[in-house]
């Protein structure tokens, strides 16, 4: 079974023959092949190589475009900060809709018009060609809040959420409709999921949340369905109060941080839903060892059930022991008839 099979038919809740792994790695994978970062976020080339070679020498199931945050806002003309080992950065003390009548001339950028976002749009195509049907190729975009913060920064947008809902709301409307032809960019140049990231949403309260946040994220994944992608929605932070609506919004992966419960998450989410993670990236992958990155995930996976695939609670961080990543990989990768698999 491929590991693009294997992912798809977990997916439909039919029987695989382990448990998918799917961990994100960015700075870790650059570091595999060598790169600076700066030319693993600047050039599909670099991405696709790091991405297959680290996929192929750990067993992942997949591999994935995502890099850094800042695509679409680049493409927005949005300030962004480049450095040689890091992700780029966006220079918030000068945020594109720091007036926010600037919203109004704001148009939705050509995803394939030649600026970070086509290079996102390459990098899938790439990362197709070079796995064919062995591995899952994973899309990415922001979420509305994410973007938001982007364009906005993220106190102001904060902010905003109290004092000017109705703007906010205009701008989270543009966002979906930007996402959504991104995504559909990418799943024409090969993608099979899209990874959803809305960060930013951890930081804002259940009341605000459901009143504000809730409908576009919805929305958005519901756009994505109809064009036929799969979804997964990773929100990094401390998302616990939110999982009533995180549970039933209808992502077909559910990728928690290391902070959430996932025996909550599960008793929280509708029937079925499939979900990721989500050890500690740092305390655990990072600093533990073999044999405790293997016990955490085992802790992960009673608490998830059947319907788990194996990551960490966020991005592999670049300096974490291949031994560990080797134990995420045998934990997934166990017989069925051991007691770690269901």
């Amino acid at each position: 079974m491929t590991g693009r099979e294997r992912i798809l038919k977990h997916l439909k809740g039919e029987r695989v023959d382990h448990l998918p792994l799917m961990p994100i790695t960015m700075m870790f994978a650059a570091d595999q092949i060598g790169a600076r970062y700066r030319d693993y976020a600047t050039d599909h080339r670099v991405l696709a190589e790091a991405q297959v070679f680290t996929a192929r020498k750990f067993g992942f199931d997949y591999v994935s475009a995502i890099s850094d945050p800042a695509r679409e806002a680049a493409d927005l003309g949005a300030e962004v900060e480049y450095f040689d080992d890091q992700p780029p950065a966006i220079v918030e003390e000068r945020a594109r809709l720091a007036d926010k009548s600037e919203l109004d001339r704001l148009e939705v950028p050509d995803p394939l018009g030649g600026g970070r976002m086509h290079d996102r749009v390459k990098a899938v195509a790439l990362l197709r060609e070079k796995v064919g049907q062995e591995k899952l190729v994973e899309g990415w975009v922001e979420g509305p809040c994410a973007e938001a913060a982007d364009l906005r920064g993220i106190n102001t947008l904060m902010l905003d959420l109290v004092d000017d809902p109705g703007f906010v709301r205009a701008l989270f409307e543009f966002i979906v409709a930007m996402e959504l032809r991104f995504a559909r960019a990418q799943l024409e140049a090969g993608a099979d999921l899209i990874g959803v990231g809305d960060a930013a949403a951890s930081l804002i309260g259940p009341r605000l949340y459901e009143q504000h946040v809730l409908p576009y994220e919805k929305k958005l994944i519901e756009g994505l369905h109809r064009m036929g992608a799969l979804v997964r929605l990773h929100i990094c932070g401390r998302t616990t109060k939110l999982l009533t609506w995180l549970g039933h919004l209808g992502a077909d992966i559910l990728d928690l941080d290391w902070m959430v419960p996932l025996d909550l998450a599960r008793a929280q989410s509708r029937p079925g839903q499939v979900l990721l993670g989500n050890i500690d990236p740092v305390a655990v992958l990072r600093n533990g060892t073999p044999a405790q990155v293997q016990a955490a995930l085992a802790d992960c996976h009673r608490a998830a059930g059947p319907r788990y695939i194996v990551g960490a609670g966020c991005e592999v961080v670049r300096d974490t022991p291949e031994a560990n990543v080797h134990a995420m990989a045998e934990y997934a990768t166990t017989p069925p008839e051991s007691p770690a698999t269901p």
